[in-house]
């Protein structure tokens, strides 16, 4: 039989070696598992799968954290029951209650953030979801995980929850006054991610205000928007239930729509010149000829007969829409070359009736004989010199 008397007398006699044995263990313990899930993790990473590397990613560092925690807190009341100091126990077991709590908040964090990444992720996804969406919906998972793991804290501490509780429900309304425009931005943010006007690299702009650039990041409390340069721009939540915004990332075409004209001396080829444009555009193959095109003569203009473009391209890319309208405009002046016109620029002709005009007197026609004389001899010694 073990004799438990003389076991106690080897742990009082020899306890700095089992406290030095239960560290050794300790680190030989968080060796073995971060090369063990080290490893599983590369494997699950090369997989389709959507939840095996979060998993895996969310225990790898909480698990090497934990067994060092409760390893050392072993140790520690180990060390507290041999050399008889029972007051660090107390201490020691609420730790432990608080470390746990902690690591578990922790490590749902961190599955929920690799589980966002997953999700939009198109490696992982066939159809990712919207960034927008995942981003709300795992800061609102979060939010709940920590207020959870900061009450269950408190109840570990000694407080009561339903004191802490009936506080919140009193102060709420106090904090409600104090805090009306941060509610009010956490109301924008919430009508923002459900009725999803903007995404995340969505560009917007708005009519009402000075506001255009790329969407960076949607918080609860502000937007950033990057603009066009290049410097950010806080947008408050509640800015966006009393503005109207444009988001032009989501139009299905861009627009081409430029008045040309040609000379009145060319009025004869204008029917041509039109008939060419609009088969050139038709058959163009940056063109969306299912969408509105228009090619008419619409205007006599002071010195210029003019006709409109109107047409959408396929892209709405920025830089290549200009390339495909800068290829239809000198194509378009191409045909106006190709028929003997030229393209009308401001201009005025004056017309003088012969029958009109003064007759001189013979005062000034002698005058202007004798000047025209003058600069004839005046001509010819210049030559001779």
């Amino acid at each position: 039989m073990i004799d438990f008397q003389q076991f106690d007398s080897l742990l009082e006699e020899y306890w700095i070696f089992w406290v030095f044995g239960l560290v050794f263990l300790v680190v030989l313990l968080d060796f073995i598992v971060s090369r063990v899930l080290g490893r599983l993790l590369k494997r699950a990473e090369k997989t389709h799968s959507l939840w095996d590397d979060a998993l895996l990613y969310a225990l790898h560092r909480p698990l090497e954290v934990a067994i060092w925690v409760f390893g050392v807190n072993a140790a520690a009341m180990l060390t507290a029951r041999l050399t008889e100091t029972p007051s660090w126990m107390d201490y020691l077991v609420h730790g432990n209650r608080i470390a746990l709590v902690v690591l578990l908040v922790w490590l749902l964090q961190r599955f929920i953030n690799r589980a966002m990444r997953n999700l939009t992720s198109p490696d992982h996804m066939k159809t990712p979801m919207d960034y927008t969406t995942a981003t709300a919906v795992g800061k609102l998972l979060q939010a709940s995980i920590i207020i959870t793991g900061a009450l269950v804290i408190l109840q570990t501490l000694g407080f009561s929850i339903s004191g802490v509780l009936a506080f919140g429900g009193i102060g709420g309304i106090a904090v409600g006054f104090a805090a009306r425009d941060l509610l009010a931005n956490f109301f924008g943010a919430a009508m923002v991610y459900l009725d999803k006007p903007f995404a995340v690299g969505d560009w917007v702009r708005s009519p009402d205000k000075s506001i255009e650039g790329v969407v960076e990041d949607i918080g609860w409390r502000r937007t950033v928007i990057r603009t066009f340069d290049k410097r950010p721009l806080y947008v408050p939540n509640s800015v966006f239930n009393t503005i109207s915004v444009e988001n032009p990332s989501r139009m299905l075409n861009r627009r081409i729509y430029e008045t040309v004209g040609i000379r009145y001396d060319d009025i004869d080829q204008v029917e041509g010149i039109v008939a060419s444009v609009k088969r050139m555009l038709q058959e163009h193959d940056e063109i969306d000829t299912e969408q509105t095109m228009i090619v008419n003569f619409n205007a006599f203009n002071a010195s210029s007969l003019d006709f409109f473009v109107y047409t959408f391209t396929k892209t709405t890319n920025w830089i290549k829409f200009h390339e495909v309208k800068q290829d239809v405009l000198l194509r378009i002046a191409s045909i106006i070359r190709d028929a003997g016109a030229e393209i009308a620029y401001p201009t005025q002709t004056l017309h003088l009736n012969p029958e009109t005009a003064l007759p001189q007197s013979p005062v000034d026609a002698e005058a202007g004989k004798r000047s025209n004389s003058n600069v004839a001899s005046e001509s010819g010694d210049k030559i001779g010199q």
